[in-house]
C-alpha cells in the first residue's frame, strides 16, 4: 500500500484544472466521505504494528500535499477571474440611454430666451406661508384662492400651504433686493383640482418680474413679443383685458397659432388664437407690502404653465402623459 500511496503522491503533485468542475472532483476523490484519505485510514488498523509507523506518515504526507495543492488551485481560479473582470480588451455592454423630460426640455429653452435679454433665475420654498403666498400679493382674505378646496393647506394658525403659484418666489426676493430686479421663477405649484387629460393637482409653473424705472405696458408687450417669436415663431400676438389681484392693468396673451391643419382647428377651437399666458402691470400695493417705492418704481410681471406650453409644442393630448413615467413617452426626447 505504500507504493500506491506514493503513486498517488506523484498523481497529486502533477495535477492540473482548467475549470471549477475539475477541481471539485479532485477535492471529493481524495477528500469525500468515500474519497482516498478516508479509505487509507479505514485500511490503517489492518496494518502490521511494525508497518504502521510508516504507513501513518506516507498517508500524512498525501493528505498535506491535498491540501496544498487544492489551496494553490483555489488561488489560481480566483486570480484568473479578477484578471477576466479587468480584461481592458473585452466589449462593453450596451447602455441604454436616457432622456431629458420634456416639460424640462421646454422649461430650459424658456430659461434660455430670457436669460438673453437679462432676466435671471430665483427660487424659493414650495412650502410657503401665508403673507408671501396671498396676503403679500393683494390676495384678500375674502379670496377664493384661500379657500380648502383651491390649496392644499398644510396647517392653520399660522395658515401653512403648497404655494399655489411661483409668485410666492417674487415676493421673498422683493423683500430682500431693491430695483431693479429682472428675474424668472419656475418651478412645482400645487392646487386642489381634479385630475383630469387639462388639469392636474401638481404642474409647473415659469413667471416672470422686471421692475425699475419707468417701466411701462409697451415694455411688458414687448418682452411678450419676443417671447412668442423665439419660442413659437409667432409674431402676431394680442392682449384681452383680464383681472389679476396682483397686477393692474392686467392681460391674457393669445397668440395667432393659425389654422393650417385640422389640429390647429381643434386646439384654437376654430379660431386660430391661442392663450398662452397672463400678465400685468405689477399692482403699487404689492409694491408697498414688499418695501418697494411706488412712486419712484414701476414693474411688469407674467406668468405661464409650463406643460401646457409643452402640450402646445408637442401636440401632446394629455398632461398626464407628463407624470406617468411611460418609457414610450420619455423616449421620444432623446434627440432633444
Amino acid at each position: 500500500m505504500i507504493e500506491k500511496i506514493e503513486e498517488l503522491l506523484i498523481e497529486v503533485n502533477g495535477f492540473n484544472a482548467t475549470s471549477k468542475e475539475e477541481i471539485e472532483n479532485f477535492r471529493i476523490k481524495y477528500n469525500g466521505k468515500k474519497g482516498v484519505l478516508n479509505d487509507f485510514f479505514e485500511k490503517f488498523k489492518e496494518v502490521p504494528n511494525d508497518q504502521k509507523k510508516d504507513f501513518g506518515q506516507k498517508i500524512n504526507t498525501l493528505k498535506q500535499a491535498v491540501a496544498v495543492k487544492l489551496e494553490d488551485l483555489k488561488n489560481a481560479s480566483e486570480s484568473s477571474v479578477v484578471v477576466e473582470k479587468e480584461d481592458l480588451t473585452r466589449p462593453a455592454f450596451p447602455l441604454e440611454l436616457g432622456s431629458r423630460h420634456p416639460i424640462n426640455v421646454v422649461k430650459n429653452r424658456i430659461i434660455e430666451i430670457f436669460k438673453s435679454i437679462g432676466f435671471a433665475v430665483a427660487d424659493g420654498p414650495e412650502i410657503e406661508d401665508d403673507w408671501h403666498n396671498f396676503t403679500a400679493l393683494n390676495l384678500p382674505e375674502y379670496h377664493p384662492a384661500r379657500d380648502m378646496q383651491d390649496t392644499f393647506f398644510i396647517e392653520q394658525n399660522p395658515d401653512i400651504l403648497l404655494r399655489t403659484h411661483t409668485s410666492s418666489v417674487q415676493t421673498r426676493y422683493m423683500e430682500e433686493n431693491q430695483p431693479p430686479i429682472r428675474i424668472l421663477s419656475p418651478g412645482r405649484v400645487f392646487r386642489n383640482e381634479a385630475i383630469s387629460s387639462r388639469s392636474h393637482c401638481i404642474f409647473h409653473q415659469i413667471e416672470g418680474l422686471y421692475i425699475d424705472e419707468n417701466v411701462s405696458f409697451a415694455d411688458l408687450k414687448q418682452t411678450i413679443q419676443f417671447f412668442t417669436t423665439e419660442l413659437f415663431g409667432k409674431s402676431k400676438i394680442r392682449m384681452r383685458p383680464s383681472f389679476f389681484p396682483f397686477t393692474e392693468p392686467s392681460a391674457e396673451i393669445d397668440v395667432y397659432w393659425g389654422l393650417n391643419s385640422e389640429t390647429d382647428y381643434r386646439i384654437t377651437k376654430g379660431t386660430g388664437w391661442l392663450e398662452i399666458m397672463g400678465c400685468g402691470m405689477v399692482d403699487p400695493a404689492v409694491l408697498k407690502n414688499v418695501n418697494i417705492d411706488s412712486e419712484k418704481y414701476s414693474g411688469y410681471a407674467f406668468g405661464m404653465g409650463i406643460e401646457r406650453i409643452t402640450m402646445l409644442l408637442y401636440q401632446m393630448s394629455d398632461i398626464r402623459m407628463f407624470f406617468e413615467n411611460d418609457i414610450r413617452t420619455l423616449e421620444q426626447f432623446k434627440t432633444l
